[in-house]
């Protein structure tokens, strides 16, 4: 397996598809399996996360409302348990 190809066809497909590199940003891992269909050891996805990170600018991204989603969500949680 060619993890410099992948990491390739990861960055190419991720600067045309700005709601592909939000949910890289948020979940890596599952976004190379959801979206890049990319079954592989963690050992190998790890290296391919960092080989894809070393090459797009994740630090400015604009996730919008993501982090108050993630917010809210996280009070709900917290009110079904009681805490």
């Amino acid at each position: 397996m060619d993890i410099q190809k992948i990491i390739e066809e990861v960055v190419s497909k991720l600067k045309l598809e700005p709601d592909t590199i939000k949910s890289f940003a948020t979940d890596p891992v599952g976004t190379l399996k959801k979206v890049f269909n990319i079954d592989l050891p963690e050992e190998q996805l790890n290296e391919i996360i960092k080989g894809v990170k070393d090459k797009v600018d994740l630090t400015n991204l604009d996730l919008g409302s993501l982090g108050e989603e993630a917010t809210g969500i996280l009070g709900k949680l917290k009110g079904l348990f009681g805490k």
